[in-house]
């Protein structure tokens, strides 16, 4: 694995979008996909949608590892969104830009033409992307609430939210972070935040930052309430007792009325700056990270000895499912120091009293399912195969529930020792939908996330819905997963890419899930690295 030199920070903003709306303007959205072979893209993050703009500022910062060495091509597409679906290829598109990171980063602030598919341009729209290095993990954790908010509705009363700004060193103002909209409400308490410390001051405590209140506005054209200035020396005063209070000013307002005083006070009961660590922190500092199998066996997959079957055993190459296994299985073996990763089938008749099992070892040894190195795992289930009968029906939620006692376990350490990850390989339609939600919102609260990779032809739709990218997964009940810890993606998608593609695509969100479970927690790497 290269070292990664640094990490990056990009800040996008567009000018001049083509109008894809009728009766209002487009509603941009930035995806970011890098290159992982000759024409295969992987989507790797995307900003916020922001409404009714032409010329908009994206307050999500996409965070990229710099490798001085790769040339890393990037594709910055730009899309109006107007539906929920997670699927762009139902919006209308804007235009986009392809460059490397290093011309990124070597220009410090890069603005292009945006280029249609045929390479036109489109209309007059021009991208902008400002990189930074990022040098700081540390964090600034706000509570805020105001009171007495001008009122800027006719029917009912202001929506106002928040936007944080810092001071460049070219002296202009950049935004960094956007509230939550607060409806109808004159005293507004939004819910916690953060702000990373480095994108609201360069980690300079003396440094101006601008928060503008604002009532938010369906079409876009939202209401200045007012306007403070202040920095993180003051802001760090706060406290429930105490907490830090700031008059908004509306300029206009002020200019023109005599006896005005503000409009409304915005007060910080809360503003902690706390380290957050990285993936590399984490697994530097001597996290683990266990790869669990779980591989099915039901009859869909077709007799194991035709060759038309999922599970046949091509003398002259793998298969599918060992395709699968090996692809993951030599990315996360590098960080699991004993390489002793178990193996599980489900939806099998097994010997020897043939009865049906949705989590039996694949080397039959309950008490020890581990298997020597992802070869260990593609030998145990060639011997496995012969052995059972598949059958049905396709259940999950037995072996996600069984990596979840070991997650649990693990939950109780003091420290952020132990990460698992499941691989399920299947064939298709999952049979115990809601105890699998249920499953997945349990192991959300638990160190460990979920790749589910599916094999053949089958309707996937249902792997989708659990996969929570266009919505929050909800168990039965209603109870919504505290985070996305599903990956999905279909097997024939990469099928005649190389192998290194189909790991990357399914990896990619895998640093985000361990960092954002252990830093919720407040849980530090077993041993602090380096700073």
């Amino acid at each position: 694995m290269a070292d990664c030199v640094t990490k990056v920070e990009l800040s996008i903003s567009c000018e001049n979008l083509l109008d894809k709306d009728v009766t209002s303007k487009s509603d941009p959205m930035c995806s970011l996909l890098i290159n992982v072979s000759e024409n295969q893209w992987v989507e790797i993050d995307r900003t916020e949608r922001v409404k009714n703009c032409l010329t908009p500022k994206f307050a999500k910062k996409f965070l990229i590892d710099y490798y001085f060495e790769q040339v890393q091509k990037l594709k910055f597409g730009i899309y109006d969104i107007d539906n929920k679906t997670i699927d762009l290829s139902d919006d209308d598109f804007l235009g986009e830009l392809e460059c490397t990171l290093g011309q990124i980063v070597s220009s410090r602030k890069l603005t292009r033409p945006l280029l249609l598919k045929n390479k036109r341009p489109a209309g007059k729209g021009t991208i902008t992307i400002y990189a930074e290095e990022v040098k700081d993990n540390r964090v600034v954790n706000f509570e805020a609430q105001a009171r007495k908010l001008d009122n800027k509705d006719f029917f009912g009363k202001s929506d106002p939210y928040l936007e944080f700004h810092k001071l460049t060193a070219e002296g202009r103002w950049q935004m960094v972070h956007r509230t939550e909209v607060i409806k109808n409400n004159l005293n507004p308490s939004w819910k916690p935040f953060k702000i990373p410390l480095r994108s609201l001051c360069n980690g300079d405590f003396d440094r101006n930052i601008k928060v503008d209140c604002y009532d938010y506005d369906n079409d876009g054209s939202h209401d200045l309430i007012g306007i403070f200035e202040t920095n993180m020396t003051k802001l760090q005063d706060a406290t429930y007792s105490s907490p830090a209070e700031f008059e908004c000013i509306n300029p206009k307002k002020k200019q023109k009325k005599k006896g005005y005083k503000n409009s409304g006070i915005v007060s910080f009961k809360l503003c902690q700056v706390v380290k957050e660590y990285t993936f590399l922190d984490f697994i530097m500092g001597g996290c683990q990270l266990n790869f669990i199998v779980g591989i099915d066996f039901t009859g869909s997959n077709g007799d194991p000895r035709s060759p038309n079957s999922l599970h046949y055993l091509n003398p002259s190459g793998f298969n599918e499912y060992q395709m699968a296994i090996w692809a993951i299985g030599v990315i996360i073996q590098d960080y699991d120091t004993d390489k002793l990763f178990p193996a599980f089938g489900f939806g099998a008749q097994i010997p020897p009293n043939w009865q049906v099992s949705h989590e039996f070892p694949l080397n039959f040894n309950l008490q020890n399912p581990f298997c020597g190195g992802v070869e260990g795992i593609i030998d145990a289930y060639r011997n496995c195969l012969p052995q059972v009968r598949l059958y049905g029906p396709t259940n999950f939620s037995p072996i996600i529930n069984h990596v979840g006692r070991f997650a649990a376990a693990a939950a109780q350490q003091p420290k952020a020792s132990q990460y698992y990850i499941l691989l399920i390989i299947t064939d298709g339609v999952i049979t115990d939908l809601d105890e699998t939600r249920q499953a997945i919102v349990n192991a959300a609260k638990l160190p460990m996330s979920i790749i589910i990779i599916g094999v053949g032809g089958a309707d996937f739709s249902a792997m989708e819905f659990l996969d929570g990218d266009d919505g929050v997964l909800k168990s039965p009940a209603g109870e919504p997963a505290i985070r996305d810890i599903v990956q999905f993606v279909p097997f024939r998608k990469f099928q005649n890419a190389p192998k290194e593609v189909l790991a990357q695509s399914v990896l990619a969100e895998l640093p985000q899930q361990v960092v954002s479970y252990f830093n919720s927690r407040k849980l530090q790497p077993p041993t602090e690295p380096p700073s």
